[in-house]
């Protein structure tokens, strides 16, 4: 298991996302509702998926699962593309994609946008493992795609047919073109405290299409785009699924981690890390990395429980179980308990404060509680700011992680439900206001050590 060390990153982080991905696929077969796995992918294929869109309840669990696990391989099969060097970069956008493949994202309503970053590489004449990373980030606006193919300009989903078929390839081509630019300036936004750059370009995307496509040419206001609240209502046998599922592959993560030969006091230096602009597998190695990993992906999972607990609700959908996977994307790139939890803190502190204070105003069953979809699924993106708490302590990740629980239900009225990094584009939006702010008048952990060492 050692030998695995003197992989190339490349080929190791390859591997990861193989074996994360062929999880899904063993796992598929052994669910519940396994008879109907192929119809309910068909399914899954075959529906508009606007944000939040839950697959379990639309194609089944195992569907849901070996949807997971084919748009898995497809993203590792870009990262083997020529040229492709795999990073922290690659990692998150291929978490990322798995995790939406969940609730929005399929094998189909992918591949418009990858092959106008195809587009792209011919035109510029670049290698395609060059900008598989855009690929990848691509697929954040694949509800458009699906709404484009199934269903627009009717209201109702009218099935495939040539014009949705050639406004589909015509958009995802002209998205899939201009993005690599996009991706490539939007870190400048935010300067590095976002982890979901890609969720900018996306957003934005989203919201000038959306206006365009709908309000413009069809004269459509957002009420007309339909409901983007949860889809469906699930029964409590996912609750032991999802949790089951989750906690076999982390821990199998740690295990792997323990056998490459991963020490306490390197888990421990990976942890003192501040998460800005860092590349764990390159800078610690890989056995923290895949350490990180699993007592990470525990936290989340630990993290929903106790939410679901407190709410005494069932808070395990296809969307929150994605959701796992999606806040998971950035173990390589900055995050981890250490500097998460402050966010998470954030959030549940915030949705107490402001649940008592709609009964001082009469509010009753208050909707924005920590246990509600839209909550669990904002937190994920809020992780995305971990480095704000991770260089300027927790006090500022617990108010980042508040402020971005005030916005992030408010957002998906700005793009109609059809851009997945709903969240991450809210965590740019907070640090476009509060980055500026902590620069101006905040000293990071650093600057306050070094100061009390002065004196």
């Amino acid at each position: 298991m050692k030998k695995l060390n003197n992989l190339s990153q490349e080929n190791f982080l390859k591997l990861f996302f193989a074996f994360i991905s062929l999880c899904f696929v063993v796992a598929a077969p052994f669910l519940s509702d396994a008879d109907q796995m192929f119809t309910g992918v068909w399914k899954i294929i075959t529906s508009t998926c606007k944000i939040s869109t839950n697959y379990f309840a639309l194609g089944g669990y195992a569907a849901t699962f070996l949807n997971m696990g084919l748009v898995g391989l497809l993203c590792t099969a870009l990262c083997c593309l020529p040229g492709s060097k795999p990073n922290q970069v690659t990692t998150l956008g291929v978490l990322l994609t798995i995790g939406f493949a969940s609730w929005g994202i399929n094998p189909l309503n992918m591949i418009p946008t990858v092959l106008g970053v195809c587009l792209y590489a011919a035109v510029k004449k670049e290698k395609l493992g060059a900008v598989s990373n855009a690929m990848l980030y691509s697929t954040g606006i694949a509800p458009l795609i699906s709404d484009l193919l199934l269903r627009y300009p009717n209201v109702e989903a009218v099935g495939f047919n040539w014009l949705g078929l050639g406004l589909a390839v015509l958009v995802g081509l002209i998205i899939g073109f201009f993005l690599p630019a996009g991706l490539a300036h939007a870190p400048n936004i935010h300067k590095g405290y976002d982890h979901y750059s890609a969720a900018v370009p996306i957003g934005m995307t989203a919201f000038f299409l959306r206006t365009v496509l709908y309000n413009v040419m069809l004269g459509w206001k957002i009420g007309d785009l339909g409901n983007l609240s949860t889809m469906g209502a699930l029964d409590t046998t996912a609750m032991p699924a999802a949790n089951i599922f989750c906690c076999v592959v982390f821990v199998l993560c740690i295990v792997f981690a323990l056998l490459m030969g991963c020490k306490p006091k390197d888990y421990w230096n990976l942890m003192k890390d501040t998460g800005h602009g860092v590349c764990f597998s390159s800078k610690y190695g890989y056995a923290p990395f895949l350490m990180n990993v699993g007592v990470f992906g525990l936290m989340i999972v630990a993290y929903f429980n106790l939410a679901g607990a407190i709410d005494g609700r069932n808070v395990w959908t296809g969307m929150t179980f994605g959701i796992v996977f999606c806040m998971l994307s950035t173990c390589n790139s900055g995050s981890h308990p250490g500097n998460v939890w402050p966010i998470m803190a954030g959030y549940m502190i915030t949705s107490f404060l402001f649940g008592w204070i709609a009964t001082l105003f009469g509010v009753e069953n208050y909707s924005l509680t920590i246990g509600s979809q839209s909550i669990l699924i904002g937190l994920c993106y809020a992780n995305g700011m971990s480095p704000v708490s991770g260089k300027y302590g927790f006090g500022y990740g617990i108010l980042a992680g508040g402020l971005h629980y005030l916005l992030v239900s408010a957002v998906p009225d700005m793009h109609g439900g059809f851009c997945l990094y709903n969240g991450g584009f809210t965590a740019a939006l907070i640090c476009l206001m509060f980055v500026p702010q902590l620069e101006k008048f905040c000293k990071t952990k650093d600057e306050r050590r070094l100061a009390k060492a002065v004196k």
